[in-house]
């Protein structure tokens, strides 16, 4: 069973690094696929005399001659573990630190095609850095507690420890050869925000077998990128203060929640921009850049994000 951990890294070399150092203390890791989206700070050149030095040892790297975003990095990063004969790709951006034993319990589970673990806040690991809604209701947690009483809750024993239906893609996710030649590789041209939920849910049309085994963990330094909230604390919105950001999201959800939900799901994502940028969080031009991002994903043109790039 050939593993290959495949990293995206862009301007966070020391981040990068640290990464690096726990892999290589992974035996189960087959070899280290870098994928490096056109750093500016030296990462290029530190990879590659980083190669050199530890000649066969099992870290490869690649420069990209653009930034493609953590979309198109994923996209060449898995096209490349497929090409050099990988079963499993192991994949995970460069600020992620999985546990010492976090590969080693993924691979206990049997059946699985695209699944990961429970990825924790790095500075409190008692949270989750990203919230999760449990399958069979609309409960979104955010304490690990949480997870783990859900886990040991399902009458199958073959279910316990696992949160079936769930999975945050491309922080410590596995995938295997077969679900990707049977629904490729991410979609480059999301650059950014939402190309996971699109691939999470090509998974899922396609009959993917998904789930996050709880016991394995993954660090990740929390976002407050998710979940501001809205309608007197009866939803939340992903609100953000970067605009290539929001540009990404606007137009990435539009055509996610268009192709695998519905229009109807799409009006109800523009009602929750209208007001959280109209009331909640008054900035009516977040309401221009959002339907001009929207129009765009819409016509095709996935160049738009690129103005806002520095």
């Amino acid at each position: 069973m050939q593993v290959a951990a495949v990293v995206v890294t862009f301007n966070r070399l020391p981040l990068l690094q640290r990464l690096l150092e726990r892999l290589r203390e992974v035996p189960e890791v087959s070899e280290i696929l870098v994928v490096d989206n056109a750093s500016t700070d030296g990462t290029g050149a530190w990879l590659a005399a980083e190669v050199a030095r530890t000649g066969r040892g099992g870290l490869v790297a690649r420069t990209l001659e653009t930034n493609s975003g953590g979309a198109g990095g994923f996209d060449v990063g898995l096209s490349w573990a497929m090409e050099r004969g990988a079963d499993l790709a192991w994949l995970m951006d460069d600020d992620g630190l999985p546990a010492p034993d976090c590969l080693r319990l993924l691979l206990e589970q049997e059946d699985l095609d695209f699944w990961g673990p429970a990825v924790l806040a790095e500075h409190d690991p008692s949270r989750l850095c990203f919230p999760i809604r449990l399958p069979g209701g609309t409960r979104v947690v955010h304490a690990m507690s949480e997870v783990e009483d859900a886990a040991r809750s399902p009458r199958d024993p073959e279910q316990r420890g696992l949160i079936p239906g769930v999975v945050i893609p491309f922080n410590g996710v596995l995938v295997t050869r077969d679900l990707v030649e049977r629904i490729g590789t991410p979609r480059a041209d999301f650059f950014i925000w939402g190309d996971d939920v699109e691939y999470l849910w090509r998974a899922e049309r396609a009959g993917a077998r998904i789930a996050t085994v709880v016991g394995a963990r993954f660090a990740h330094p929390a976002t407050d990128d998710l979940g501001s909230p809205m309608m007197g604390g009866r939803t939340t919105y992903n609100h953000t203060d970067s605009d290539l950001k929001h540009y990404c999201m606007a137009r990435n959800n539009t055509l996610n929640l268009r192709e695998y939900r519905g229009w109807v799901f799409v009006l109800m994502f523009w009602v929750k921009t209208l007001w959280f940028y109209l009331v909640t969080h008054r900035d009516p031009s977040r309401v221009v850049l959002s339907a001009k991002a929207a129009y765009a994903g819409l016509r095709g043109d996935f160049s738009g994000h690129r103005r806002y790039l520095r």
